[in-house]
């Protein structure tokens, strides 16, 4: 039995974040260490003879606003291709939509890579004690050696205090060094001036571009030191210094900034206090939440251990520490005041993905959402709205695509977007024409709420966005002559492909199982938003009225939840995207307690795309499927694709990736989602929340028997500390925010009540 007490909270101390080490320097950008302050990141090299850092920018974009993006045919033919698809003829509805209804973007853009920052030491000799480090503490970069009888520190970080990213060399004798900028990743020149240099670009490319358009870049760098300051052709001279610290800004003209404004940010306080606060800040987000699993501290570095995982060797404390890296990526790139939201790369660049088929985008098939999944439930709400500034820019951009591609109110989005918030359709098809992403982005606000409970946010920011998305869809929706069921279409269940029953390929549909979700999803919360804010009770009858008439779940002739509205056979029965499992995350519009038979269906999906020739697995792909198989309480299961997210689908420096040969790379491709997707859905084996209810240890792992989390968040408004041994719960204590609902706490199939004031602590045991 439950037991629940009011108790003073304990507030004990964590367990330290972890750290990263090496033995050697990076050679590759696999293997170099990331900073970020929210807008400016920074890849580090720390080579013996420089100090490199790879910059990047969040708002470095080529491309430009569109005004044609939309086919100008589109509301024509729309009527035609949803009869084509209602009669069954695939072939010529797919045809027609490929000549009319996809995007025809002149100037998409990437986010771009940028120059790096290059630091040389004038050291002569041999190299002796040579370490590197990132302490996710205080997320400073670290390393250091002697060569020649001269011994060498060294400090990275970037600042979201003072908006600067900083270099500090240290000496045991005066050393000389030379300071600039490497390569031409884009069109710029530098210029000196005094102590400063000022590298002035354009973020031109012609791959996802037409050479000619993008944002106006400038970086600014600083030189501080105790030696000697010269300028060298297109660098800096420092000659006889014992400290050099390099302080570096970048600006960009994105939506009308001014980029000369980043040389103000050079006017730093002294070295000790900008290193102070910066630790400060970053301490606040990344100490309040400690994971601890007993694991045997390992002394290696943390490459080797990598390897030895992937080898199949146990370190839970690995696990423990890329749980962490996921936090502390996603605090050093989104931040409240960051310009734009995590980005396909997160803040960083490694050139690849803009450099190659796919750009350093927003995917809205499940991409940016898994750059957010560690955000709420691992207590990092304060890194979400810059997102929200994206879906904002979405609806004023998805309302003009609305009424010019579909004739209807609110507003929609399709595939992907950038920076300048493109809503129409993807250019290809099969993958194009995901007219329900909006939805899928616009969840992110609802989760943001459901953790805080905040009815002002509700008001201004996220009921606005998704009361205009049910609009649209309102008026979207087509009556299936046959069944009366509201159909969504001519759309793609992202990115799938099915055989029609002329055994031809088609994408398109009409009432797929992923809109039908999202769709249900929409209609479900307008209606929960507009009673808590006591308004719009006609338009919430509407709602409710088209969500009765939703198609079903179905399952199909394999066991399978059907992906589509017939049951079709999939076209590529590996493909990596299952998109219509959002069903069971982040939806729980089917659980083991509640829908047991569409539970099982789903796992079926899981079992036949996995045990398909050629399963296309990638790095946010295990993520999802620690998620779906921690809703499925399956936590070994889960631990399975923990492991492999690490050891086969995460990088030296622990950077998960998209692996060459899928989806047209012939190389691995950093990808954010690994990270962040893999920390969010690892904390879903701890703890998962539906609003009412509180679950404790639903998934735990048995190779987890003993540990201990504290600081997760729940939905209603509460934060979870929870211990075990043995595999079973030994103490809960649960607090209550500022603003928080009754609960039901949940230990299998034992519940106790929960309503706390605010600031309250419970401590639930077994009795």
């Amino acid at each position: 039995m439950l037991k629940r007490e009011v108790v003073e909270r304990v507030a004990g101390a964590g367990k330290s974040a972890g750290r990263l080490w090496y033995e050697r320097a990076a050679e590759r950008w696999f293997e170099a260490l990331p900073v970020g302050n929210g807008s400016v990141g920074g890849m580090v090299f720390s080579g013996v003879e420089a100090e490199r850092v790879r910059l990047s920018a969040s708002t470095a974009w080529s491309g430009a606003p569109g005004d044609s993006d939309v086919s100008t045919t589109a509301l024509k033919y729309l009527p035609q291709i949803r009869r084509l698809l209602l009669s069954g003829e695939y072939a010529e509805a797919q045809a027609l939509a490929g000549e009319h209804l996809l995007g025809r973007p002149s100037a998409f853009g990437t986010n771009v890579a940028l120059p790096e920052l290059v630091v040389e030491h004038g050291l002569d000799g041999e190299v002796d004690g040579y370490e590197r480090s990132l302490e996710l503490d205080d997320a400073i970069v670290r390393s250091a050696f002697s060569k020649g009888g001269v011994s060498v520190q060294r400090e990275v970080f970037a600042s979201n205090v003072a908006g600067v990213l900083v270099v500090k060399v240290t000496s045991s004798a005066p050393v000389d060094h030379r300071v600039g900028f490497s390569d031409d990743a884009i069109p710029a020149e530098v210029t000196v001036d005094g102590d400063r240099l000022v590298l002035r670009g354009q973020a031109y490319e012609e791959l996802h571009s037409n050479g000619k358009v993008g944002a106006t870049v400038e970086i600014h760098a600083r030189v501080i030191t105790d030696g000697v300051v010269e300028e060298d052709e297109d660098g800096l001279r420092v000659t006889g210094a014992t400290t050099v610290t390099v302080v570096v800004a970048v600006g960009t003209d994105w939506l009308g900034a001014d980029p000369a404004q980043a040389a103000a940010l050079l006017e730093v306080p002294e070295y000790d206090v900008l290193k102070r606060e910066h630790v400060e800040d970053h301490a606040e987000l990344i100490g309040r939440v400690s994971f601890d699993l007993r694991g045997d501290t390992n002394a290696k570095p943390t490459d080797e251990r990598r390897r030895l995982l992937a080898e199949g060797n146990d370190d839970s404390d690995l696990i423990a520490l890329y749980f962490q890296y996921g936090r502390y990526l996603t605090i050093a790139g989104s931040r409240a005041n960051s310009p734009l939201p995590l980005a396909l790369q997160g803040l960083w660049n490694d050139g690849r993905a803009s450099g190659g088929p796919w750009t350093n985008d927003y995917h809205l098939d499940i991409n940016t959402q898994q750059n957010y999944w560690a955000a709420e439930i691992t207590n990092l709400g304060e890194c979400h709205p810059p997102l929200f500034g994206l879906i904002d820019r979405l609806r004023a951009s998805g309302s003009k695509t609305a009424a010019e591609m579909y004739g209807a109110p609110g507003w929609v989005s399709h595939t992907v977007s950038n920076a300048w918030s493109y809503s129409a359709p993807g250019w290809g098809l099969g993958w194009g024409l995901h007219v329900t992403s909006g939805i899928w982005i616009s969840l992110q606000l609802w989760e943001h709420f459901e953790y805080h409970r905040d009815l002002d946010f509700l008001a201004t920011r996220a009921y606005p966005v998704l009361k205009d998305a049910a609009q649209f869809f309102l008026a979207y929706l087509t009556e299936d002559p046959e069944t009366g069921y509201l159909l969504s279409g001519p759309s793609d269940s992202p990115e799938n492909w099915y055989l029609t029953p002329d055994g031809e390929r088609a994408s398109l549909s009409l009432g797929n199982t992923t809109d039908r979700v999202l769709i249900d999803a929409l209609f479900r919360i307008c209606g929960e938003a507009s009673e808590l804010l006591n308004v719009d009770e006609d338009f919430r009858a509407e709602t409710a009225k088209a969500r009765e008439k939703l198609p079903p779940f179905q399952i199909g002739k394999h066991g399978q939840l059907q992906e589509w509205l017939h049951d079709f056979d999939e076209a590529e029965p590996n493909h990596r995207h299952t998109s219509h499992l959002i069903a069971l995350y982040p939806e729980r519009q089917i659980t083991p307690r509640t829908t047991p038979e569409l539970a099982q269906a789903a796992e079926v999906i899981i079992d036949r795309r996995q045990g398909a020739d050629g399963w296309e697995q990638t790095e946010w792909v295990e993520a999802n499927l620690i998620a779906f198989y921690a809703r499925l309480q399956k936590g070994d299961l889960a631990l399975q694709h923990v492991r492999s997210l690490i050891a086969d689908a995460s990088e030296a420096n622990l950077l998960s990736y998209s692996v060459a040969g899928i989806a047209g790379v012939n190389e691995n491709v950093y990808a954010f989602d690994g990270n962040s997707g893999g920390t969010g859905a690892m904390a879903e084996l701890l703890v998962q929340s539906t609003g009412t209810e509180i679950e404790l240890l639903p998934a735990l792992p048995s190779s987890w028997p003993t540990g201990s989390v504290t600081g997760l968040r729940a939905r209603g408004g509460y934060t979870v500390d929870l211990a075990w041994a043995d595999g079973k719960l030994t103490a809960a204590e649960i607090t209550a925010a500022e603003r928080s609902t009754p609960q039901q706490v949940r230990l299998g199939d034992e519940l106790v009540d929960l309503d706390l004031q605010p600031g309250e602590t419970a401590r639930i045991t077994i009795a």
